[in-house]
């Protein structure tokens, strides 16, 4: 299960991995949220290792979804070396996703 970032750990958590990591913008409200919920639990038992998946609740941490001009929910931003590479929004399909993913992290 994707851990919870707020605005005070964010920094420390994307900036210090050593591997990608793929950070879920949502709200709890949000329906295509809760059904990608477990798209992303499946996400990151498969890569394992390879990437780190955070969660960051809109509504809560509204600076950090400011600082990275997150204007709906979901959105998937991935950072490598503590930099945003790439965004979805919406609802991703498994297949998708892992097509994104793989992509991203052959560059």
């Amino acid at each position: 299960m994707a851990v919870r970032l707020g605005t005070a750990d964010f920094e420390t958590a994307v900036s210090g991995a050593k591997v990608p990591v793929l950070v879920d913008f949502y709200s709890d409200s949000c329906v295509p949220c809760k059904q990608l919920s477990p798209v992303l639990g499946d996400i990151e038992d498969e890569y394992g290792d390879k990437i780190k998946v955070y969660k960051v609740n809109i509504n809560f941490d509204q600076e950090v979804a400011e600082r990275f001009q997150v204007m709906s929910a979901p959105t998937l931003i991935l950072f490598k070396d503590g930099k945003p590479a790439d965004k979805k929004r919406g609802l991703q399909k498994k297949a998708d996703l892992k097509a994104w993913l793989d992509s991203a992290l052959t560059q």
